[in-house]
């Protein structure tokens, strides 16, 4: 792929991937439709473009390790990120909302499986 499909070939997925897991998590709460997928995708699909492939190339060690636990830990980090941005930039009706810690573990285990 080339250097610029590749970033928007991951824009478009993170988009669909958020879309099946507000579809699989009941209890995420989140508005804006389209919109939101769209913003979302486009920010997991920078993050996980810039910065996912120098945290698990330093985490490796930790990663086999812990049998993979640290992979979920770091998409916790991811949606709380991607919540904690889309409530600080304010985007006209784009939400996302996680009721507990629970519900971001869960979210992060179908996260990584999708």
């Amino acid at each position: 792929m080339s250097l610029l499909t590749k970033p928007l070939f991951g824009i478009v997925l993170n988009g669909f991937v958020l879309y099946l897991l507000t579809m699989l998590v009941e209890s995420i709460e989140y508005t804006g439709g389209f919109k939101f997928f769209l913003i979302g995708g486009i920010v997991l699909g920078l993050v996980n473009f810039v910065i996912r492939t120098m945290v698990k190339l330093l985490s490796l060690p930790l990663i086999m390790i812990t049998g993979g636990i640290v992979l979920v830990i770091w998409n916790v980090a991811i949606l709380w990120f991607l919540s904690y941005f889309l409530s600080v930039v304010e985007f006209r009706d784009v939400t996302l909302a996680f009721p507990d810690a629970q519900t971001y573990v869960i979210a992060a285990i179908v996260f990584g499986v999708i």
